[in-house]
This record gives structure tokens, sequence and C-alpha cells, in this order.
């Protein structure tokens, strides 16, 4: 991950070094040659995603750069929320890259705390998923929506064996597929809970600036030009649904018609193309 980009443009490659001494460690390494199960720990992925998708930035800025001047808004998914405050200058790179360094620690520490994972459930409305978790929730139990992605994809958070069952109650009513996923534990959910002392600790250690453009939240879906505005949420989205499709839809609401996808994968594209396929997405990854 990162390798080619890291290669081809000096000033990526320099991302690379600079999160190198950061770190501690030699992200490049990691991120260039794995292995696999190194790179997937939630440890290490959060700072290799961060700063893959931040090289993937200098590549647009290096082969077009009006398209990222130009820019009206940014988001980002979960941790891509810290590319886009990077982007829209809250944080420095840095800076950034620290924070989210105590926050892929404080939620991997989280999530070996409790045999907990995700579940992603296709083909059934929000509501009728919230009605299956409630049903088959055991006292002290935790199970609840955790991403709202796009129509039909929702992904579900908690106890392992919750999920386990809320998986088979959700083929039983009708879902189109359910998807065990590959994560460490029940990111967005109180589960988390105690990531959120450490996250907080690095956030008010940060220097946040106004952006230079709005950044919508995974947490309200609206968009927040206040850094402490911006603070709070960062903190407040390790417990809280990622309200992806809401977020999308704020922003073509306020007028957005043309979107670019930084970083690994394509999985954001697709998730617009499902709240609007006649929208324009490029992609550059890394």
């Amino acid at each position: 991950m990162g390798r080619q980009v890291a290669a081809q443009l000096p000033r990526a490659g320099e991302l690379f070094s600079r999160a190198n001494e950061v770190l501690g460690y030699d992200l490049s390494a990691v991120c260039f040659d794995g292995p696999a199960e190194k790179l997937n720990s939630t440890v290490h992925s959060q700072p290799g995603l961060f700063v893959a998708s931040l090289a993937a930035l200098e590549q647009l800025s290096a082969d077009r750069p009006e398209a990222a001047n130009e820019c009206a808004m940014a988001a980002g998914l979960s941790l891509g929320e810290y590319t886009a405050v990077v982007f829209a200058g809250v944080m420095d790179f840095e800076t950034g890259l620290r924070v989210v360094q105590a926050r892929g620690e404080a939620m991997q520490a989280a999530a070996d705390a409790v045999d907990s994972g995700m579940v992603s459930i296709l083909g059934l409305e929000p509501d009728r998923i919230a009605e299956l978790c409630e049903q088959v929730r055991a006292d002290g139990e935790v199970l609840r929506t955790a991403n709202l992605l796009c129509p039909g994809n929702t992904v579900v958070s908690g106890h392992s064996t919750a999920c386990q069952r809320v998986a088979e109650a959700a083929d039983a009513a009708g879902a189109m597929k359910t998807i065990p996923l590959a994560v460490a534990g029940a990111f967005h959910t109180p589960l988390m809970e105690s990531a959120v002392a450490r996250l907080t600790a690095a956030l008010a250690d940060a220097d946040l600036k106004p952006p230079r453009i709005p950044v919508v939240s995974n947490v309200d879906a609206q968009a927040h030009t206040d850094p402490d505005e911006i603070r709070e949420l960062l903190i407040q989205q390790v417990v809280s649904p990622v309200r992806w499709e809401d977020s999308m839809r704020a922003m073509l609401s306020a007028g957005v018609d043309q979107f670019v996808e930084i970083g690994p994968g394509r999985v954001l594209r697709g998730l617009l193309r499902r709240v609007d396929r006649r929208i324009s997405c490029e992609n550059v990854g890394c």
C-alpha cells in the first residue's frame, strides 16, 4: 500500500519518511511489504491508511492542482475523516498522525478487552435492522447500528455472540447477504468507550485551526467550520454511528456535483453510486 505513489512522487515519499520519524517505527516497510496481518492490525492500519491517503492527495495535487485547490467540502468515512481534516487545514500532518496513532492504539486496546466484532447486512432497511438488534440482544450485551453506508448497506457492531445472532436473524428476515467484517472489534459503539479518554487527551494537545473548507462530520452529517466543534465530534465519532449516506446527501444538497475518492480502494465510489448514480466520482488511489 502506497509503494507506487511514494516511489513516483517525492512529496508522497517524504510523507512516509516523516511518518517513520513521528511514529518511531518503519511504517513505510509495513505498508509496502507487509505482512498483511501486521498491516491489518488497527495499530498499524490506521496510521498506514492516513499516510497513504495523504500521499494520494499529493498525487492529485501534482496531476490536477485545480481539483485539489477548488474543493468545496471534505468528508471521510471513520478514520478517513482525519485525512479530510488535514486536507482542510484543521491539523498539520504531524499533528494528525500523532492523533491517529493514539486513536489506533486506544481502539486496539478497547477491542482486545472484549470479544466483539462487526457484521455488514445487505438488503434490509436500517429500521428493520435496529429492530432485529433489539430482538436478539441479550442482557448486558452491546449490539447496535455502527455504519449507515448507503441504501441497503448497514453495518452493526457489538459483542461477537450478538453479531452472530443478528446475522442469523437478518438472513431469516430476508437479507440479501450478511458479511462478518475483518476488524479488531466493535467500532463506533460504547464498547470503544475506553478509547475516548486517550483520544480526548491527544486532541486536547493538538493545535486545531479553522478549516479552509467545511468538513462534514460522520456524527451528525453536517458541515463544520469551528475547530472546537470538529475536535468534539472527532471524539464522539469513536462511539457513535457513522452516518455516511446522510453525509453524502448533505454534500449533494449543498450543490456538490463532482466527487474525488482518495486512497486505497473504490468503496466510497460504490457507496455514492447507490445514493445517486448520476454523480461523477473520480478515484485517486495509491
